[in-house]
């Protein structure tokens, strides 16, 4: 969930009470142009309900879950969101809840390719609930999480996806353009996008769109956004300055909003509670955040 995204920051007054684990997988082979990596979580809490922080990245994620429900706020009122759910690419953070113990098993994908793999429409919404037949995963999954196999888990989801891959035509455009965008940390212009895709800009901006939900744009500064993020829980005290320039933004202020605006924090703010965090739970950069 940032999109139960790889990468929040435990930030609650409580620490002592929470206990966490999280592995992360990589895919075979034949599906690292779809998927960036498989991940497993597992979380205990008390009796009262907990609030996670989502902050947004580059990724968006199918989400199984499995002990406690997992809810949402809609319209002042917790529902419950259904597993497996989608967390697409967020614009803000977003709270999630739960209690006691909770568990996940994540596919992180490619913002352009986790539709095409389910066969499903895009759209920008943050949380997707759909229908879906690999809804019947669920029930193996759970069998495995309770019997404490995570590998047999994995290894049923993964065998699901090579048999989804194969099913669907590789869209070179799309795939030459992803790498373009990962290897330079969503700091190179659509223009050089398209030519490194050997597209025009019109035709990438119309394809992304049409498999993501967003612009190329759109994607590439959560990108950004995700490297700075990373970069100030790994190095707190990071130089903003020196870190606006490598990414590619304007100046300092300029990094600074579209932090503010991703995260609803500041630089500075993030930084010392991810110097806090580290201090009380070490160094592993985790799936959420404790509000």
């Amino acid at each position: 969930m940032e999109s139960l995204h790889h990468g929040s920051i435990l930030d609650t007054p409580n620490l002592l009470t929470f206990k966490m684990q999280h592995q992360e997988f990589e895919p075979p082979e034949e599906l690292r142009d779809v998927i960036k990596c498989f991940w497993y979580t597992r979380m205990e809490f008390g009796e009262s309900e907990s609030s996670f922080k989502v902050l947004p990245d580059g990724y968006a994620e199918i989400i199984f879950h499995f002990g406690n429900t997992c809810n949402i706020l809609y319209n002042g009122t917790l529902q419950p969101l259904p597993s497996p759910f989608i967390m697409g690419l967020l614009n803000q953070p977003v709270l999630l809840y739960t209690k006691n113990r909770f568990e996940v098993i994540g596919i992180r994908c490619f913002p352009w390719t986790v539709f095409d793999l389910l066969g499903l429409p895009s759209g920008q919404e943050g949380v997707h609930k759909f229908e879906h037949p690999i809804a019947r995963l669920q029930s193996p999954l759970n069998k495995w999480i309770q019997t404490g196999r995570i590998d047999e888990a994995l290894a049923e989801v993964k065998q699901y996806f090579l048999s989804a891959k194969s099913q669907i035509a590789k869209d070179s455009l799309l795939f030459k353009a992803g790498v373009a965008m990962r290897e330079a940390n969503g700091t190179m212009p659509v223009s050089q996008v398209a030519a490194a895709a050997h597209a025009t800009v019109r035709t990438l901006e119309r394809k992304f769109k049409q498999s993501s939900g967003y612009t190329v744009k759109d994607v590439s500064g959560l990108m950004r956004f995700e490297q700075v993020r990373n970069q100030l829980w790994q190095c707190p005290d990071s130089n903003l300055a020196g870190l606006a320039h490598e990414l590619g933004y304007t100046d300092q202020s300029h990094l600074s909003r579209e932090f503010k605006r991703y995260s609803g924090t500041t630089p500075a703010a993030f930084a010392r509670k991810a110097r806090n965090g580290k201090q009380a739970v070490g160094n592993d950069f985790v799936a959420f955040v404790q509000a």
